[in-house]
């Protein structure tokens, strides 16, 4: 397994565009891992201090990722040097993505990511540089449709996204109008730790879970894994934290969700985060759902909570881990080795499986359908790897094996 991540991650990336903005000092990255299937996917970010290398990690890991969630297509991701709370972000969004546009009309597709917004930001910006859909490429380069057929599923892509939810066994309160992108990738960190608990042995009724990050992700997965059964005992957010020991109930937790500000965890009680830090790791749980940033998670952390009974971990970020490898690096390979680790290509795979979902032909585009579909996909890669090696350890690095033998 190893040598096939060092053959990946030191293969070139196919396409490298680079383009330095004539109005602000922003510099922006399209990475395209490989055109495998004609086409490549991956989202759009900004952030200052963002470099081309970070870009090209996520591109590959995008490749996995669709190993998983499908389309059977290459990685890519775009990534822009700014600060996001500058207020020409607008403007630097735009010149951005009319210098792409061509590569989005003809095999890559875009999407929201870290500080751009798929519907306010990306949707409207490329329609108004003539791209129909911001995944147009990945149709053009990949599907080949007829246009009646493209027409019928980019309306498909275009109103399943956002969606409002009305089935209230998905949406925390049915009057907010929470969408599909607002929940579905929460949901399938939670429905990993079930279809884990089903497939290899025991029941997610009853455990105590620990969320790290309390954003769309974290607040989602929280919340139904409060609606399976499991007792979340401790929330840690930028902002602080909250411990019960004896778990929230789901009343409490889905109160904490309609309430939070934004992406941060909003609470009278809340602990301080310095002193929050200090005691959640040792909290006695079986289940972690690490969904704040990539990179956050230190090997004594993990190491505490492994000590204190930790049984499974659901990765919402990517790359939780503080590693410096792109993949599989010494912090993920020992909890790999101690525990069960479900990856973040299988576990966070909600949003790319809900793009693959609506690009097939005629789709039904109920929640129950949109939601059922991102379970069985998770559920299929959980049955895949636990097929090739039936340990409740080693789970990531059998399903990197399984990803990479249809990518080396």
């Amino acid at each position: 397994m190893k040598e096939l991540i060092n053959q990946y991650e030191n293969k070139q990336p196919e396409i490298v565009f680079n383009w330095k903005d004539s109005e602000t000092e922003a510099e922006g990255w399209a990475v395209i891992n490989s055109l495998r299937g004609g086409a490549a996917g991956g989202g759009t970010r900004m952030r200052a201090g963002l470099d081309m290398n970070e870009v090209l990690s996520l591109a590959k890991t995008m490749e996995i990722k669709f190993t998983v969630s499908g389309p059977a297509i290459g990685g890519a991701k775009s990534g822009i040097n700014f600060d996001p709370k500058d207020p020409r972000k607008k403007g630097v969004l735009e010149r951005w993505y009319k210098a792409v546009s061509p590569l989005l009309k003809s095999y890559y597709g875009t999407g929201g990511d870290l500080n751009v917004d798929e519907i306010h930001e990306v949707i409207p910006i490329t329609e108004d540089c003539g791209v129909w859909h911001p995944q147009e490429g990945v149709f053009n380069g990949h599907f080949h449709p007829t246009e009646a057929d493209k027409i019928n599923r980019i309306g498909q892509l275009r109103h399943g996204v956002i969606k409002v939810l009305e089935n209230e066994q998905y949406s925390p309160d049915i009057t907010k109008k929470y969408t599909v992108a607002d929940m579905v990738t929460g949901f399938g960190v939670a429905e990993a730790v079930k279809h884990y608990y089903d497939i290899y042995g025991g029941d997610v009724k009853g455990k105590k879970a620990i969320v790290q990050g309390f954003g769309n992700v974290g607040s989602a997965a929280a919340y139904y894994l409060a609606q399976m059964g499991a007792k979340v005992v401790g929330i840690i957010d930028i902002s602080g934290g909250m411990i019960n020991e004896e778990g929230f109930t789901f009343e409490e937790i889905k109160e904490l969700f309609l309430k939070k500000k934004g992406n941060t965890l909003e609470a009278d009680n809340l602990i301080p985060f310095e002193e929050m830090n200090e005691r959640v790791w040792k909290l006695n749980a079986e289940v972690f759902a690490p969904c704040a940033a990539s990179r956050l998670i230190t090997k004594d952390q993990i190491a505490s909570l492994i000590a204190s009974g930790l049984e499974v971990v659901s990765c919402g970020a990517n790359v939780p881990f503080a590693d410096q490898e792109i993949f599989y690096g010494e912090i993920m390979e020992y909890t790999d080795e101690k525990i069960s680790l479900i990856p973040d290509f299988i576990s966070n795979c909600g949003m790319a499986r809900v793009f693959a979902y609506f690009m097939e032909r005629r789709v039904a585009m109920t929640d129950e359908a949109i939601f059922e579909d991102t379970s069985n996909t998770i559920k299929k890669a959980l049955e895949k790897t636990y097929q090739k090696s039936n340990k409740t350890s080693g789970i990531s690095s059998t399903a990197y094996e399984i990803a990479l033998n249809q990518l080396v």
